[in-house]
């Protein structure tokens, strides 16, 4: 399909021939050849397509607003249309994703990260933040982000070079308080040092250090904006800093640090964003963020440094209201930037029920309200065992709410489906990784189930009482064959599908197996364990090695090699203990009494809670009652 674009174009070139294979068109300039595209600047707020036979018109607002009206004009000549018209309105200023790279250990690599830019500029999303706590290069601390993957500066301004083609703004997105365990775990930070996680306010060491962070995180971007982090300090105050200065409320606590940092920025000329919620916690007599009732006091409101933005963080809510509550709070600070979020950080699954049932009431209440900046954040937390392209139906769902009053799920759906060359229902699939019988229906709360159902250990098996009766294996047989249906029609996406489809055919022989251990010898059915043993457990471990296999050979594709580490032990330690159930369950056959001492110990509920239990999602609690990292 070749495309010759004429009049205002020059800007946009380098996108669209960077967007040519992805959109399938072939580009040509100032010709007549093919169908002719006239391009111009349109209206404030407004971006209009249209289409006549051989002709077209694109009439833009921002860049980044030309590349979305590309998007729709090859949709519908995809379609076969000759004729077409549309005018979109503009609702957010910023409206794009932020992605976690420190958390959960994966940092996405270059080629990713320029493929995500591809799809948000067919989108129309213009920001992207890399949530870094030590994933970038400081040259003047080596211990900075030691053997974890980083972006060197060479990678983080190539990155921003790529995204400004589209009209998309990389905005650094850093810490400057707290959130930083991977780097005050090494004693040569201990003089500024507050706690394991948080830095030590006051200490003129701390604020060198805080120089060079922000030095280098800005340098290689062309944007001056940049977000400092500054949230959950949850001992903020009652570490080090108590034992030299006493108590002082953390609201004075955070005016120091804020008046320290601010100094830095202004030299560097820098425009900050700051998560919000430390200013709630601090005046909350529970510490909570989130207080329809609470009254922000004067001090409060004075404790925040001219120039600096707040950033309401908010994915937990259901109701308009709550977010119209919490907006207003937060405009007695100044205009907030509020952000969503895509429920993918609890283990394999994602969440699409409770995203969308978090994200509808919230873009609609900042649209009515008039916030006209937004971002979508995307945790890593523990592992990101759910690759970060699972998102994209995220990214459509903000997108779409950028530019439609109210746009239906077909509406996004559609767009989906063009944008990223995959199957809207195929992706939503991914939520049933999570839910099994008992809590299918479920759209409020956050389970996590095949996180547990995959890392627990079959012969102690923590969370064996809470799904007794379950039909769990038959969920997760369904499931992966879905997954694998699914195969063949995602494009570029079908290695997720490859991907799931393993993590449930691993889960439809693992998720019983305790149970049936148990039943099995309790029942002194050795029929039963002679079955579980010759045939089980070998296939279980034929399906743990393939996913590991498959999931080895996505994160390559999609992170850095840093953190594969993590997964590999944890692959590794459920391969040893299957081993093992089968070295002890054969002694045990062979006549030894003592061989399966731990399926004698009743199973309780896990944390004395019945039923499913929700956020189950650090790994150490699941696989063993014993400390597998004391310190961790």
């Amino acid at each position: 399909m070749l495309l010759t674009f004429t009049g205002a174009y020059e800007s946009f070139r380098a996108g669209i021939l960077a967007l040519a294979d992805t959109l399938g068109i072939t580009a040509a300039f100032d010709g007549t050849d093919g169908l002719v595209v006239e391009v111009r600047k349109g209206l404030r707020d407004k971006l209009t397509v249209k289409l006549n036979n051989s002709r077209a018109t694109i009439a833009y607002d921002k860049r980044i607003h030309f590349f979305r009206a590309l998007g729709l004009l090859v949709e519908q000549l995809k379609a076969g249309s000759t004729q077409f018209s549309k005018t979109e309105d503009i609702y957010f200023l910023t409206n794009g994703p932020m992605f976690d790279v420190s958390q959960g250990n994966a940092v996405i690599n270059n080629e990713s990260v320029k493929e995500l830019l591809r799809r948000m500029a067919l989108m129309g999303l213009n920001m992207l933040m890399l949530y870094c706590e030590d994933s970038y290069k400081v040259l003047e601390e080596l211990w900075f982000g030691y053997m974890r993957g980083k972006y060197t500066e060479e990678n983080l301004r190539a990155l921003d070079d790529y995204a400004d083609q589209f009209g998309i703004e990389m905005i650094p997105c850093i810490q400057t308080l707290a959130h930083l365990p991977d780097t005050l775990r090494w004693s040569v930070y201990k003089d500024i040092k507050e706690d394991n996680e948080c830095l030590f306010v006051g200490e003129e060491k701390t604020y060198t250090f805080i120089r060079h962070l922000l030095e280098a995180a800005s340098r290689p971007f062309r944007t001056k904006r940049i977000h400092i982090g500054m949230d959950e300090a949850w001992r903020l105050g009652l570490g080090s800093y108590l034992e030299k200065h006493g108590l002082v409320s953390k609201t004075e606590i955070m005016r120091i640090h804020l008046a320290r940092v601010m100094e830095i920025i202004r030299e560097l000329g820098l425009k900050p964003m700051m998560w919000s919620d430390m200013f709630f916690r601090a005046i909350d007599p529970q510490g909570k963020y989130y207080n329809e009732t609470l009254e922000i006091p004067e001090e409060s409101v004075n404790a925040v440094p001219d120039g600096m933005q707040l950033v309401y963080w908010d994915y937990y809510h259901h109701k308009a209201s709550e977010y119209d509550c919490f907006i207003e709070k937060h405009r007695k600070f100044g205009e907030p930037i509020f952000a969503g979020g895509i429920w993918t950080w609890l283990g394999y699954g994602a969440n699409w029920p409770k995203t969308f049932n978090t994200s509808y009431p919230a873009l609609m209440t900042c649209k009515r309200k008039g916030v006209r900046e937004v971002f979508v954040t995307i945790w890593g937390d523990n592992g990101t065992e759910c690759n970060i392209f699972a998102n994209l139906p995220g990214l459509q769902y903000f997108a779409e709410h950028g530019y439609n009053a109210d746009p239906s799920e077909a509406e996004i759906a559609a767009r989906f489906n063009f944008c990223c060359g995959a199957d809207w229902n195929d992706f939503l699939l991914m939520t049933r990784i999570d839910k099994i019988p008992s809590i299918e229906n479920s759209v409020e709360e956050p389970y996590n189930c095949s996180k547990f159902l995959m890392w627990q250990d079959v012969l102690t098996g923590l969370l064996d009482k809470n799904i007794e009766g379950l039909p769990i294996n038959a969920h997760y047989e369904k499931l992966a064959e879905e997954f694998k249906d699914a195969i063949g029609r995602n494009g570029a996406y079908d290695r997720l599908f490859e991907y799931n489809y393993n993590v449930a055919n691993v889960l439809a022989l693992k998720s019983e197996l305790g149970l049936q251990l148990t039943k099995a010898y309790r029942d002194d059915d050795r029929d039963t364990l002679t079955e579980l043993l010759t045939h089980t457990l070998p296939e279980l471990t034929v399906r743990v090695k393939a996913l590991r296999k498959c999931h080895k050979k996505l994160w390559w594709k999609t992170y850095q090699p840093f953190g594969w580490d993590i997964m590999d032990l944890r692959y590794g330690g459920l391969l040893i203990r299957l081993q093992s159930t089968s070295e002890q369950l054969t002694a045990y056959l062979a006549g030894d009494p003592d061989a399966l001492r731990e399926l004698e110990e009743p199973r309780l509920p896990y944390n004395g809670i019945e039923g499913i239990p929700l956020y189950t999602n650090y790994y150490g609690d699941l696989v063993s009652p014993s400390r597998t990292a004391p310190k961790a």
